[in-house]
């Protein structure tokens, strides 16, 4: 049970009673850490009418999955004060009063800026942002042990105005097939919204910018095969109604929505990992906090022994563009200009200033 009568921290179990008077913080003792969730009734998804606590229930449960995603990972948390429909605001810096244990690690941003971010070491740290809040955790594509080499390369299918959910899946199947063919192993999940991520991951000797190169190669490649389909444009008024790949969450210090983390929609959707076999059949408004512990224990973890890739196939990719006389995709306007860079102009900008 979450606590007991005296008040002492004990583990945490899914759909045990709180036999405290309501509002009471619940001790929690986990990881060898001793916790609590203060205001445990209060209900962040007023639609699902589901609590704080709920919420600490459902990351318990997909635990050991939650930490092959992200354990060890600086993150950003997004946090709800008065739950999924009301505002929210991104955090970076963990609070000045927290616990001595905590872990947490150095990061920056573009323009150099430094923080002190949260490390997911394990379900003690998850817990604790839940506490303040924080429905789904924002994840670096690098260990805290390891800044300067990204082992995850992460491949967003992100849909523009007009592209349905068949849409995406058919792109990501586009997706699995480039992969394949370079002798790579993608890994899909949900958004726990409209897209796709597919992540490969990478063995950690390359750095955050070698692998946005590879990235544009594939959205690149990708927009060769199916122009009809998937876009490599940055800028909107190019795309159309086609799913973009967007290349530039893979720039440095980038951070993407993390697998198993439930996003602030009404249902509690989760952003849910799944088999290439179950690509024509996935729904993510189905995969809610409710739904999904249950699946990960009836089929098990999709990702769960991935092993880490070269990112060598898809620079050649990157050679290839390169020897052609294509130049690097724009950076998103927040990092300083790069080498290589085209003009960081949209082109119906551009024709006017001519």
């Amino acid at each position: 049970m979450p606590g007991d009568p005296e008040g002492d921290p004990v583990p945490l179990a899914a759909g045990d009673p709180v036999p405290l008077a309501a509002g009471d913080p619940v001790p929690l003792a986990i990881d060898g850490r001793d916790l609590e969730i203060s205001h445990p009734d209060k209900v962040l998804f007023p639609e699902a009418g589901r609590t704080k606590l709920d919420l600490a229930r459902y990351y318990v449960r997909v635990g050991t999955a939650l930490l092959e995603a992200m354990g060890g990972r600086p993150v950003l948390l997004q946090r709800f004060p008065h739950g999924a429909g009301g505002p929210s605001f991104f955090q970076k810096r963990v609070p000045d009063k927290r616990p001595e244990w905590l872990q947490t690690t150095i990061v920056e941003t573009p323009n150099g800026t430094t923080s002190r971010a949260l490390v997911a070491a394990d379900m003690a740290h998850v817990l604790w942002a839940v506490n303040l809040a924080c429905l789904g955790f924002h994840v670096w594509p690098t260990r805290a042990v390891d800044p300067e080499h990204a082992d995850e390369l992460r491949i967003d299918l992100d849909p523009s105005p007009g592209v349905t959910f068949d849409m995406v899946r058919e792109a990501a199947g586009e997706v699995d097939r480039l992969l394949r063919e370079v002798g790579l192993t993608g890994l899909p999940k949900t958004t726990g919204n409209r897209g796709i991520h597919v992540y490969v991951r990478l063995i950690p000797s390359w750095s955050s910018i070698e692998v946005r190169a590879a990235a544009v190669a594939v959205a690149r490649e990708l927009e060769r095969r199916r122009p009809d389909l998937l876009t490599a444009a940055w800028w909107k008024e190019e795309r159309g109604a086609r799913v973009f790949v967007d290349f530039n969450q893979n720039a440095p210090h980038k951070t993407v929505f993390g697998a198993w983390s439930v996003r602030a929609r009404p249902g509690a959707q989760v952003s849910t990992p799944f088999s290439w076999e179950e690509l024509d059949s996935i729904d993510p408004d189905t995969l809610t906090m409710d739904v999904v512990p249950a699946r990960l224990s009836e089929r098990g973890d999709p990702w769960s022994g991935a092993t880490p890739e070269s990112l060598d196939p898809l620079l050649d990719l990157v050679r290839r563009d390169a020897d052609a006389g294509m130049l690097d995709a724009p950076w998103p306007p927040v990092y300083p200009k790069m080498p290589g860079e085209p003009p960081r102009v949209a082109p119906s900008r551009a024709r006017k200033t001519e």
